[in-house]
């Protein structure tokens, strides 16, 4: 599940409970703790190769790394989260690394993933 997802979910449950007087400490310390916000929590990154260098051309590949681990593969590329760069940035992810262009320079040679980008949240 997804930083956010579980934050909104854990509001969500807040202003409910608030609403039917049952609110508690606990279910506001679970939605802190879903914003994250502590010391020490770590960094995601979120590594997308497209098919070009648009923030809108198609994901062809991922890895996603959240709270210190690498999250599991999803093989059919239909359940990816995101389906291009832009739909990353708009869910909050901040693109640290855009294609090396000098890597598209030379058709006749292969280097590494080509468009690759590379995102953090």
């Amino acid at each position: 599940m997804m930083a956010d997802e579980k934050l909104r979910r854990e509001l969500k449950s807040c202003i409910e409970a608030f609403r039917a007087g049952t609110l508690s400490e606990g279910m506001l310390q679970d939605a802190l703790d879903a914003a994250g916000g502590g010391a020490g929590k770590s960094q995601d990154l979120l590594y997308l190769q497209a098919t070009s260098t648009s923030l809108t051309s198609p994901v062809n590949g991922m890895l996603l790394m959240e709270g210190g681990e690498i999250a599991e593969e999803i093989p059919d590329a239909e359940d990816w989260p995101y389906q291009t760069v832009l739909e990353a940035v708009r869910d909050g992810w901040r693109v640290v690394q855009f294609p090396n262009l000098a890597l598209l320079l030379d058709e006749s040679r292969s280097y590494g993933l080509g468009c690759e980008f590379i995102l953090e949240r």
